[in-house]
């Protein structure tokens, strides 16, 4: 379409003043983001999240070799939203891998040259301070040559009140240990009412931010994240934008800001339909244009599919996350853990969407362009080892008559969230 027609059809929908805006790098304001999520055009909202996308980054699609380690799915938070999660006392799926167990996962995939190593897991208060410590120095000897972005802030704010230390201070002990940057999920909707209603044993938003503001002035670099589709209220997305915008004015520490798709299976909140493919671009169009300070948007494939993550590149979207080897945190019933994309298949999938594929590293340097160094060998050694030496009981969750956590949360849900 041309420019002209662009412009007629921008005039149509409402938006021409936000497009000046956008063509002016001018920031949007709190009624902006509410006129973004409530346009009925969602061309229109990814033609003006684009202009942003390639001012920032070209025709460039990020993508990542990367491996996701969950240390343990014991968790005392009973998020009513989250599926992960167990109980050690009434819970055989519950685990805790050791150091060395969680080692051996990151060195079964030693044939692949992986520049990152995700690590995330439940808030078990169990753990010892040194188990963190211990669990990032047995990672780093395994894989010396791979960054580590670990510990939500959520699992920071357990681990610093088991260290009897400064938040400070413990950043400082993670970062020795071998912590190189910090994956930033845990806010999830920073909203008092959805913290009360959902996650309210968690940190809340002032916490969340605090620990993000330390880490980024001890030198870690974070993402951000926003969880939706459950029972959030647009006025707390843009809230959430605004407060994330606000603490990277501070700190400039977070590189890449991701919407998390929410999954309801196997959830407290199983009732309620799950995100559809056009809210899951909306998302990502309208955290594009909010987050002018933020580098990066990227487009979770697992959580959004391989094929919206190819239309979220046209919609603000520069980054689609890596090759996983192995994810946990959802499930994929015909798959359960065993969650990979080939490095041939993102780079394939980038091209075919009409970006340019960059291999990078948690930094953003570039590692390869193209299809230089793609392989196959993630696929098979994902089926030979995702679940190798794992808790049976935590396998094939989806297919099986097995009841998670949250859904025995469910008597427990309040009236407000029963009728939802």
């Amino acid at each position: 379409m041309s420019s002209a027609m662009w412009e007629s059809v921008i005039q149509t929908s409402g938006l021409h003043d936000i497009y000046e805006k956008v063509l002016k790098s001018e920031r949007l304001s709190f009624e902006d983001g509410m006129r973004l999520y409530a346009a009925p055009n969602l061309n229109v909202l990814g033609y003006l999240a684009n202009i942003v996308r390639e001012r920032k980054n070209g025709n460039i699609a990020y993508w990542v070799r990367n491996q996701h380690v969950n240390y343990t799915n014991v968790c005392n938070k009973g998020c009513l939203f989250c599926s992960f999660y167990a109980r050690p006392k009434d819970d055989p799926r519950a685990y805790v891998m050791t150091p060395e167990q969680a080692a051996a996962k990151v060195a079964n995939y030693g044939n692949v040259p992986i520049t990152e190593i995700h690590v995330v897991g439940g808030v078990n208060p169990k753990l010892p301070y040194s188990y963190y410590l211990e669990l990032l120095q047995a990672i780093k000897a395994a894989r010396p040559e791979a960054h580590i972005k670990a510990f939500t802030m959520v699992e920071i704010d357990q681990i610093v009140r088991c260290s009897k230390k400064s938040a400070e201070e413990v950043f400082a002990d993670l970062k020795a240990a071998g912590l190189d940057a910090l994956p930033g999920g845990g806010a999830e909707v920073m909203s008092d009412r959805v913290h009360e209603d959902l996650f309210h044993t968690k940190p809340n938003a002032e916490r969340w931010l605090q620990l993000a503001g330390i880490a980024h002035r001890a030198g870690l670099k974070s993402n951000a994240t926003l969880l939706y589709g459950h029972v959030e209220q647009t006025p707390e997305k843009v809230e959430h934008f605004i407060r994330l915008r606000e603490a990277q004015d501070e700190t400039q520490g977070f590189l890449t800001f991701i919407p998390l798709s929410w999954h309801p299976e196997k959830t407290a909140l199983e009732h309620i339909a799950p995100p559809t493919g056009v809210e899951d671009l909306r998302e990502i169009a309208v955290a594009r244009l909010m987050l002018d300070n933020f580098p990066h948007i990227k487009s979770f494939w697992i959580m959004n599919t391989a094929p919206v993550t190819q239309c979220a590149l046209w919609h603000g979207a520069d980054d689609v996350d890596g090759t996983i080897m192995e994810y946990e945190i959802i499930r994929d019933p015909a798959h359960d853990r065993k969650q990979v994309l080939t490095s041939r298949q993102l780079v394939e999938m980038i091209i075919e969407a009409g970006r340019d594929p960059i291999e990078r590293d948690p930094f953003y340097n570039t590692v390869s362009v193209g299809l230089e160094t793609v392989m196959d060998v993630e696929s098979a050694l994902s089926n030979e080892f995702a679940n190798a030496d794992y808790n049976t009981e935590n396998l094939d969750i989806m297919t099986r008559d097995i009841t998670t956590a949250a859904q025995r949360m469910k008597d427990k849900m309040k009236d407000s969230l029963k009728v939802q």
